[in-house]
């Protein structure tokens, strides 16, 4: 008769935030968001699946990390969508919340919060906007305060409080170089203008550490911000607009772009680096969010011409938190 006593596993771990210096193979209980997690070995500088979209678009809006994202407005065929949608690090899903605007290519704070973001501007059929929304985690409210020059398709950065939107297109589909800064209840006019005006372009940081690369016309061009001026940096390798960013002004990248193409590039404060590996799918008017180890490529449109569900998420260190799924 075979004895079972000595054959057991170790105990998991209930613990109500997640270890500060979890050891890879390491599972525990976090019993605040009710999640089984583990740590794990991953591939180095790769993208790996996500989950998707409930609603398929491109040019949206975005705050958040890799684990907590938002996702909002933008593009989606046939025409605009002002759906949200929350990311838990596995899966999307969609707020009952819908934005008062209903417009793409709106500035978003991606230095925000899942529960604390920011929309302005944007492009409503032909109409450029300059209306402001911020988020709470459950609503969107429109504020009194608009930006002082209407636009579409501009860079932006920073949080709720204190947001960055620069360049762009405005009237008559020309571009501008302006900057302007949000300081919570206001948009101010600053006299530093980009040196190379643009549309489409990536942006990440903060209102006073921002990194803008690639665009529309100089798709090579990258550029830093450091709170009263913009300094012209090293180049892109590969020229695109309509691509996804994210990171910090230092440590950034940049993946995807018009052409469909899967090129993805790795900033570290001073160069732009090719990447071994690139995107699973290529796309363009994809949003990026999170940090150069862990960040997301949402959404956009793929090869043919149709928008896609697909997510894909960045892995830029050797071990990561995952969400263990059980059933």
């Amino acid at each position: 008769m075979t004895a079972y006593t000595g054959i057991q596993g170790q105990n998991i771990l209930i613990v109500s935030s997640d270890p500060a210096n979890p050891t890879e193979g390491q599972i525990w209980y976090n019993s605040t968001s009710n999640l089984l997690k583990g740590y794990q070995f991953a591939v180095v500088n790769a993208f790996a699946s996500g989950g998707n979209v409930n609603t398929a678009r491109g040019a949206g809006g975005v705050s958040g990390t890799d684990t907590a994202g938002i996702y909002f407005g933008g593009n989606a065929a046939p025409g605009n969508t002002g759906a949200t949608e929350l990311y838990n690090g596995t899966s999307w899903t969609t707020s009952p919340a819908i934005m008062n605007l209903i417009t793409y290519w709106r500035s978003s704070t991606p230095a925000g919060t899942q529960t604390a973001s920011l929309a302005a501007g944007g492009l409503s059929a032909t109409v450029f906007q300059n209306a402001t929304e911020s988020w709470n985690g459950s609503t969107w409210t429109t504020s009194p305060a608009n930006l002082n020059t209407a636009r579409y398709a501009a860079g932006s950065s920073g949080t709720q409080t204190a947001a960055l939107t620069f360049s762009g297109y405005a009237a008559g589909f020309s571009l501008i170089s302006s900057t302007e800064s949000w300081n919570g209840s206001s948009w101010t006019t600053l006299p530093a203008s980009m040196n190379t005006a643009r549309g489409y372009m990536a942006a990440c940081g903060t209102q006073t550490a921002t990194l803008a690369f690639g665009g529309s016309p100089s798709d090579t061009a990258s550029e830093s911000y450091n709170g009263t001026s913009w300094t012209n940096t090293p180049s892109l390798n590969t020229g695109r607009y309509s691509l996804a960013g994210f990171g910090i002004q230092t440590a950034a990248v940049a993946a995807g772009g018009n052409g469909y193409i899967t090129n993805t590039e790795r900033w570290n404060g001073s160069t732009w680096t090719n990447n071994p590996t690139g995107l699973a799918t290529g796309r363009f008017r994809a949003s990026g969010l999170g940090s150069q180890t862990a960040g997301l490529v949402i959404s956009g449109k793929g090869p043919p011409t149709a928008y896609i569900v697909n997510t894909e998420e960045w892995i830029g260190q050797a071990v990561q938190v995952k969400t263990i799924t059980t059933s």
